[in-house]
């Protein structure tokens, strides 16, 4: 769609090349927002013991995890990951409007800058400013209740 709608003036011999360039940047910027999704919202992934030259999914590790009958995960894990994201959404309540704003809508609701910037009426570059106080205040205020993730 990206090709058809931006590029339809363009000759035939460059759309092959134009394809495969947006090709590679959405399959980027999916993983890109994969990695900080996955590392907001499966935070209990962050909590079970991981070694350095170990490159097992967390995620994939938590799903091991759960019980035989296939049930899901057993009710501590669920506990835990319950109580953990519930630090979370403190952390983020703690956060400047502004700041929590941006972040959720990068993060969680996955806009990309331009699009934040749109939605909150800013500058592209207040966008990532705001992402970048939040992201570290919001790191701050996990570590002080002994989340590290």
């Amino acid at each position: 769609m990206r090709l058809a709608e931006k590029y339809a003036s363009r000759p035939a011999e460059e759309l092959p090349m134009l394809f495969q360039r947006i090709l590679q940047n959405g399959i980027r910027d999916w993983f890109r927002r994969a990695k900080v999704r996955n590392a907001w919202i499966t935070p209990a992934a962050a909590l079970l013991p991981h070694r350095e030259d170990d490159d097992t999914d967390p995620v994939e590790a938590l799903q091991a995890q759960a019980d035989p009958s296939g049930q899901g995960i057993n009710p501590a894990d669920r506990l835990q990951r319950i109580q953990t994201l519930e630090i979370i959404e403190e952390g983020l309540a703690t956060l400047p409007a502004r700041q929590r704003e941006a972040f959720l809508l990068r993060y969680w609701e996955e806009l990309d800058v331009a699009e934040t910037a749109a939605a909150m009426g800013c500058s592209e570059g207040s966008v990532k400013t705001h992402c970048s106080r939040a992201t570290h205040a919001l790191s701050r205020w996990l570590d002080s209740k002994g989340i590290t993730l």
